[in-house]
């Protein structure tokens, strides 16, 4: 009997350590990218909008998909679904790997992100019903650290990859840890599925949502090159509004929605999705602006740039998992409101920096936003999961990395906005900066930092009224919530 309970417990451990080779894949092409970009742009004569999209349509698929991945999870099996999304993760990197234009690159990068949509809600769920409440936020807290792990040497990799062999294998890669997560998926992952009632797929919703997100997404990026007030960008934004009120109507009245609205009556679940969005908006669009200036206004090479996000990484790596940990005994609320607040400081720091910065100039904004995120992210993600029914943990934690993802891909686009709109004297194709004169790109920069800054210290505020500062309660039904102040 002891040496079971013992292989039952060392099982979940593993297969913690299976979920986190997907996940760390899916989410390392968040930022790996990000460095590898002027190289793409003069290896395949890329826009400036058509860098945004190849960032964006990963993150937009990832993100307006990945409720439908959380449905297939609880419907047809999580284990399944995760398989599935490696298979789709794994072939897509091939080919976004051997593109040779624009067209090709960014189609993969949508495949790619269709693939991460499958995966990633499954590893939260899978991990949210292998551990019992009182280890579960120790457990997030090394799922949200590999996360964080992922995204913050995303940079450094993706630029010593670029500079010493090429931009392609920044991709190539992934398909010898897609195969080798497969492996250790089938090995260690039992297989689970919401067996409360009947499921099926919101086929609607799913259109209407994507629809809707794509359109914003569109206008917001395309508007300075086709103009505010064009026809094109006018009828997109109608669209947007049009097809998102519809998903909202749709999902109000269906019998089975892909969004189960009730979950958003929880204070706790709400305020952390909405905290979780605003990373999002502030984050992703400063990592793509941030990776632009350090490589061509400061002029570092990519494997300088990459190395320059280090302290960031490192802090996350560190603080992340003790984080999670100590959200189990105290609550979310401070936390959160604490490292969001921090972040806005790393924000308002960089929004200050000029063209001439060092390494030592970079670097207190870098050791600000590590710690920022890597106080708030465990936290929250432990306090909306804590907060749902096990049974509904794959559309629990699609929701929550859904909104991270949305918020990402139009942070991206916003932020392109304000730089473009700001810098109206560089032209299009050169908006990543000129060397010769980097003022008008500056001035945009500084504009879309100092958005970004208000965006987190809006998710601070948030943070503050809405997460419960107690430590998690567990009642009816096993249903871990956050005790409410």
């Amino acid at each position: 009997m002891k040496a079971k309970l013992l292989a039952e417990e060392n099982r979940k451990w593993w297969t913690l350590v299976a979920v986190s080779f997907g996940l760390f894949m899916i989410m390392l092409d968040n930022t790996v990218v990000n460095v590898a970009l002027p190289d793409m742009q003069r290896s395949l004569g890329l826009k400036i909008s058509e860098l945004e999209w190849v960032v964006t349509g990963y993150a937009l698929t990832f993100g307006a998909f990945m409720l439908t991945g959380g449905k297939l999870a609880d419907l047809f099996g999580r284990r399944l679904i995760f398989v599935v999304g490696l298979v789709v993760f794994t072939g897509s990197s091939l080919a976004c790997g051997l593109a040779g234009d624009a067209s090709v690159l960014i189609a993969a990068r949508v495949v790619q992100g269709l693939g991460a949509a499958m995966m990633n809600p499954a590893t939260l769920s899978i991990i949210t019903v292998t551990f019992p409440p009182r280890e579960r936020g120790t457990a997030i807290g090394i799922w949200a650290g590999v996360s964080a792990l992922a995204l913050a040497i995303g940079p450094l990799v993706g630029g010593i990859i670029t500079e010493r062999i090429s931009w392609s294998w920044i991709f190539f890669i992934n398909v010898p840890v897609g195969i080798l997560a497969i492996v250790a998926a089938f090995a260690f992952i039992d297989e689970s599925r919401d067996t409360s009632k009947e499921q099926r797929p919101d086929a609607p919703g799913l259109v209407t949502s994507a629809l809707g997100l794509f359109a914003l997404s569109y206008a917001l990026i395309e508007a300075n090159s086709f103009g505010w007030t064009s026809g094109r960008i006018i009828g997109a934004f109608v669209i947007a509004v049009v097809a998102l009120a519809s998903f909202i109507l749709l999902e109000r009245h269906q019998r089975l929605p892909m969004l189960d609205l009730s979950l958003f009556r929880e204070v706790t679940f709400s305020g952390a999705n909405a905290v979780m969005l605003f990373v999002g908006l502030a984050m992703f669009g400063v990592f793509f602006y941030v990776s632009l200036y350090i490589q061509q206004v400061l002029r570092y090479s990519p494997t300088e740039a990459g190395a320059s996000f280090l302290p960031w990484t490192v802090l996350i790596i560190i603080l992340a998992p003790r984080a999670g940990k100590l959200s189990d005994r105290i609550g979310a609320r401070t936390l959160v409101a604490s490292g969001m607040v921090v972040l806005t400081g790393s924000l308002v720091y960089f929004s200050q920096l000029g063209g001439n910065a060092t390494f030592w100039g970079l670097l207190p904004g870098m050791l600000l936003g590590g710690v920022g995120m890597g106080v708030a992210m465990a936290p929250v993600t432990a306090a909306a999961m804590g907060s749902v029914r096990p049974d509904k943990a794959g559309v629990g934690s699609a929701v929550l990395n859904s909104m991270r993802q949305v918020g990402g891909s139009l942070g991206i686009a916003i932020m392109g906005a304000i730089v473009a709109a700001s810098a109206s004297g560089v032209a299009a194709g050169s908006a990543g900066g000129n060397a010769t004169d980097p003022t008008p790109f500056l001035n945009g920069f500084h504009h879309a930092l100092e958005t970004a800054a208000a965006i987190a210290f809006v998710g601070a505020i948030v943070a503050a009224l809405t997460l419960g500062k107690g430590a998690p309660q567990h009642r009816g039904e096993g249903a871990p919530v956050f005790a409410e102040a």
